[in-house]
């Protein structure tokens, strides 16, 4: 079992998202365990104060170090690791998601107002992440959108084990198209391949399909770009050829089908529409 330990000023934030859906299954099955900490109980004085304005002047207030401080070392042990979700900390990806899938306790301190104190950063936390390049009201915030994306490669928390391996950014490309019944609403037609029932030219489709999203949706992640971070280990799986070739072996699959049926590959699987 995995531990979230999410510190911050407004627990209740963040309490709802993990008491539903999956992750609330998640945690009645012991398979994690997700604690939204106030930081005011471990500030100090009558009135527990954990801002305060920021040596050299400026606008907002800065929140303490010393109630962090207190918190994080008394829920750290051996095998913590702590984060500072901060808009100025490295980037947030599905690869970082793996790495901390690995850890078995997460520390999340989320900050608020105009920023927290620098010591925090460089002398308490082990890392610092960013979900994106934009400003939000509150890391509890940041540090939820963290916390799914991790929780959810823990074995046993998604429904099939190849849930959270087979879709977008796991192989460095966006996922492929999805499709379900009916295979013809308004006219909209299900491409022909995904009901032939030829499971090596469904993927060689789905392959293409995945590369030819990425370069026009995401071309910082496609094979060959200057922006991708993954490029050397895209290219090995998926050349521009081979994209083409999926798709000439795609539309030259055979087509299965009976009267009065129409089956959809699913799953290795071959489900009859009618039942």
């Amino acid at each position: 079992m995995i531990e979230f330990d999410i510190l911050t000023l407004f627990p209740r934030l963040c309490e709802g998202t993990f008491s539903e859906s999956i992750l609330g299954k998640a945690q009645e099955n012991r398979l994690i365990r997700v604690r939204c900490l106030d930081l005011r109980q471990w500030a100090s004085g009558k009135h527990r104060v954990t801002d305060e304005p920021p040596y050299g002047g400026g606008p907002g207030m800065v929140m303490k170090a010393e109630p962090i401080f207190a918190a994080v070392e008394a829920i750290r042990r051996p095998g913590s690791h702590a984060i500072l979700m901060s808009a100025t900390g490295q980037r947030f990806t599905q690869r970082k998601a793996q790495e901390l899938a690995e850890k078995s306790h997460l520390i999340f301190v989320c900050g608020h107002y105009e920023g927290v104190d620098q010591r925090v950063a460089d002398h308490l936390v082990d890392e610092e992440l960013s979900i994106g390049d934009y400003i939000l009201t509150n890391g509890a915030i940041a540090a939820t959108v963290v916390v799914d994306a991790v929780a959810r490669l823990i074995p046993g928390v998604l429904g099939e084990a190849d849930s959270a391996t087979n879709e977008s950014f796991t192989n460095g490309l966006l996922e492929y198209p999805h499709y379900t019944r009916p295979s013809d609403f308004r006219g909209l037609k299900v491409p022909e391949i995904l009901l032939s029932g030829n499971h090596a030219a469904i993927e060689a489709w789905r392959k293409a399909e995945a590369l030819k999203r990425t370069v026009e949706r995401r071309p910082d992640l496609a094979p060959g770009t200057r922006g991708s971070a993954d490029n050397d280990d895209v290219r090995e799986r998926v050349s521009t050829s081979g994209m083409e070739q999926g798709h000439a072996e795609a539309f030259q699959a055979e087509q299965v089908s009976e009267p009065g049926s129409e089956r959809i590959a699913s799953s290795g699987s071959l489900m009859n529409e009618e039942s």
